[in-house]
């Protein structure tokens, strides 16, 4: 007759044990780490921004494939191509009707800069003194804290960025790809130059281009094919 009791006496004294732990536990912040490994791997496993991280994206995935773990190059559509047209003229007509874009100058603009790999050697090409291009600095911020007649056209991605001061000289040299087309692109840096009070020319050879000079500085704009059906775009501002 004993032994029913002793094995209905466990499961009591199992629930007491339990739930003097639940009592010892109240107050006590859960640490998700410790009770979900998932969400542990969520909150510590790096974030995917970086090209060479990007391939770690499809770790869990139930199918896989060989694939290159480098950010594929942007591509264009016609409807980015739109958005981006449409944004940067929404962005003109805020302060006023927006000038047609006049015919290109017969001379030559800027040549140089599709071969030119550094921001030095970019500002050379465009005709800043050496002593302008003597001490840049590389760093994405630059392209954040550009002066009115030097703006990134909406839905431009940044590919290189440098700025800095030096020998009286402030420069700005960015690199950008936008969907948008390259008379779009020659648009908008015109119209934004003039609207700066610099005065804007409009080359086609050896590429499209706008140079603009005045009190508010030089700014010299290419724009080439670039690599998925984008336009690439080199922009240029410095001031002595």
């Amino acid at each position: 007759m004993t032994r029913p009791l002793v094995l209905l006496a466990l499961p009591i004294a199992f629930a007491l044990v339990a739930c003097g732990q639940e009592r010892a536990d109240e107050g006590r912040e859960v640490d998700p780490l410790a009770t979900d490994p998932l969400v542990a791997r969520a909150l510590n496993d790096p974030l995917m921004i970086d090209p060479d991280l990007a391939h770690r994206n499809g770790a869990n995935a139930a199918v896989t494939v060989p694939v290159s773990h480098a950010l594929p190059p942007p591509r264009r559509s016609e409807e980015a191509a739109l958005a981006a047209r449409e944004a940067a003229r929404l962005e003109l007509l805020e302060e006023g009707r927006v000038p047609d874009l006049p015919a290109a100058d017969s001379a030559k603009g800027p040549a140089g800069l599709a071969a030119a790999r550094t921001a030095p050697a970019m500002l050379a090409a465009a005709g800043a003194s050496d002593a302008c291009a003597g001490r840049l600095a590389e760093g994405f911020a630059f392209a954040a804290d550009l002066p009115r007649a030097a703006r990134i056209m909406p839905h431009g991605m940044v590919q290189q960025a440098a700025g800095g001061t030096s020998g009286g000289c402030e420069a700005r040299v960015i690199r950008y790809l936008t969907p948008a087309a390259g008379e779009d692109v020659l648009h908008y840096h015109f119209t934004r130059a003039a609207r700066a009070g610099l005065s804007p020319d409009l080359f086609e050879r050896p590429e499209g281009s706008v140079t603009a000079r005045g009190e508010a500085g030089n700014l010299v704009v290419a724009v080439r094919a670039g690599p998925g059906g984008m336009s690439a775009v080199d922009l240029i501002w410095w001031r002595e």
